[in-house]
């Protein structure tokens, strides 16, 4: 079969033509890499293609299906890596000026488990920088695009992820979530993503934005492609002091699609929200509606403080982002400004020319939320909040198996409408930054179209329980076919 002809489906569906012969791990990888060249140029979901190494990587998946060897089940997938994380050899720029002619000593736990099952490194996606934003218009690189409408966003930070599955070019791909940046992408562009609970997949590796909130997680075309990433990346990492010492079971060769006995909860304050459209919330519970037919039962829910979690988000965040981006300052690796005459100017011209309007935005306010004064105002009473947020989720739980409700309070904008405006942008993550804060795992996967866009359901679970909110995921998608649908093709 020829490489063009090669329809890019699930991983689950290349891993049953490369056991039947019908196609190459070669092939599959020739395939993804012209797709990408034909559809990269209008969607920009790539800062880096790595085309020979990852035909060799292919050769290598195929010679070992010639020895009739134990593979993985990703062994011979192409996968995309967002371009904040270490890869041994390659350039590690998290979009930014301030990283250029960084290629990074070593490689990222996350990255190294995939390489270590088979997968095959495709290429670097483009993000916000440094993993700061909403839209992925952020990026020195330039912005990404949404597949379905180039006008319009494809959420952020991990936007190239996202549209990298999105667009056909890669069955899945990883991505990073500080405050929904899987999540809110995955529901822009029409795909599953998954955000772990924190410390469920190892940080090392994951050039750090807010280390108490940052988690690497998994996109897919469906959500068991998701489950089987997570598998391979997940479990303990001495390299890594957060990583969690719990085994990762997910259990889903028992999937069946029935969800009998599963409580949903539908939290009052989701569904109050002034900014929400009327038709994501009707989609949402048409959604819910479905999970009813398969078992499940749902009841209303309360997270009173949730209100406050964009503010606890942002002062927590940018403050960790002060502390962590201090290391980018032209002594060691990166950019260097030639104006740099004494160590005071190189600090200063070098961060001021390397760093974005929004970093700069978010090293500033982390900063005055630390600084004498302000600490005990600010940083300590959000971390007060936090907590109280946590407790919202744990009493929630007493009373649900999972939480269920939309991932953004709209689809996806247009492009340039929101970046004058950061109070705005922010709020697009009202959904999302609670999961973060509180350590819960989260799932976005798509539950129909509104305005010609994606709408995307979030599924919120207990700590370390993966398995029950990918199992009820997997059973939506077998009760409706909004993942299967495909943005329309286009060419340049």
């Amino acid at each position: 079969m020829a490489a063009g002809s090669i329809p890019l489906g699930t991983c689950a569906e290349l891993r049953r033509a490369l056991d039947t012969g019908s196609v190459s791990a070669v092939q599959i990888v020739e395939t993804a890499l012209a797709r990408a060249r034909t559809l990269d140029p209008m969607f920009h979901a790539f800062l880096g293609m790595r085309e020979e190494r990852a035909l060799e990587q292919a050769a290598a998946a195929d010679a070992r299906r010639l020895r009739k060897e134990v593979l993985s089940p990703l062994d011979g997938i192409p996968i995309a890596i967002k371009d904040n994380l270490a890869h041994a050899g390659e350039p590690t720029t998290c979009a930014s000026r301030i990283l250029s002619g960084y290629v990074s000593p070593y490689t990222a736990t996350a990255v190294a488990r995939l390489e270590a099952a088979g997968a095959v490194i495709l290429g670097r996606t483009n993000l916000d920088e440094f993993a700061m934003g909403s839209s992925t218009e952020n990026s020195a690189f330039g912005p990404t695009r949404n597949p379905w409408d180039r006008t319009r966003i494809a959420g952020g930070s991990s936007g190239g992820s996202a549209v990298a599955v999105a667009a056909g070019i890669v069955p899945v791909a990883l991505g990073s979530d500080t405050g929904g940046s899987i999540r809110q992408p995955a529901a822009c562009t029409g795909v599953v993503g998954l955000k772990p609970t924190y410390g469920r997949v190892s940080r090392y590796g994951l050039v750090a934005f807010a280390s108490s909130l940052d988690q690497i997680g998994p996109f897919g075309r469906s959500v068991a492609d998701c489950a089987t990433v997570l598998e391979v990346i997940a479990g303990h990492d001495p390299k890594d002091a957060t990583s969690l010492p719990e085994s990762t079971t997910l259990s889903c060769d028992k999937w069946n699609g029935d969800v009998t006995g599963i409580v949903i909860g539908l939290p009052k304050e989701f569904f109050c929200t002034s900014g929400l459209d009327p038709a994501v919330r009707d989609r949402v519970h048409e959604a819910v509606a479905h999970l009813e037919k398969r078992g499940a039962s749902v009841r209303e829910v309360s997270l009173p403080h949730t209100k406050y979690a964009i503010a606890t988000y942002y002062l927590i965040a940018t403050a960790e982002a002060s502390s962590n981006l201090a290391r980018f300052d032209g002594v060691r690796y990166g950019h260097r400004s030639a104006e740099a005459h004494d160590l005071d100017t190189m600090y200063q011209a070098t961060r001021s020319e390397g760093f974005g309007a929004e970093v700069k935005r978010r090293i500033m306010l982390g900063t005055y939320v630390l600084s004498a004064g302000y600490y005990d105002a600010y940083y300590r009473k959000a971390q007060q909040v936090r907590t109280l947020l946590r407790r919202d989720f744990d009493q929630a739980f007493t009373q649900c198996d999972l939480i269920a409700g939309p991932t953004m309070p709209e689809v996806a904008f247009a492009m340039g409408t929101r970046t004058a405006d950061p109070v705005t942008m922010y709020l697009s993550d009202v959904y999302t930054v609670s999961a973060n804060l509180a350590g819960i795992p989260g799932l976005s996967l798509p539950c129909g179209f509104h305005d010609g866009m994606p709408v995307g359901l979030q599924l919120l679970g207990k700590p370390l329980d993966e398995s029950t909110l990918l199992r009820v995921g997997d059973a939506y998608q077998r009760e409706t076919d909004w993942h299967l649908r495909r943005p329309p093709e286009r060419t340049a």
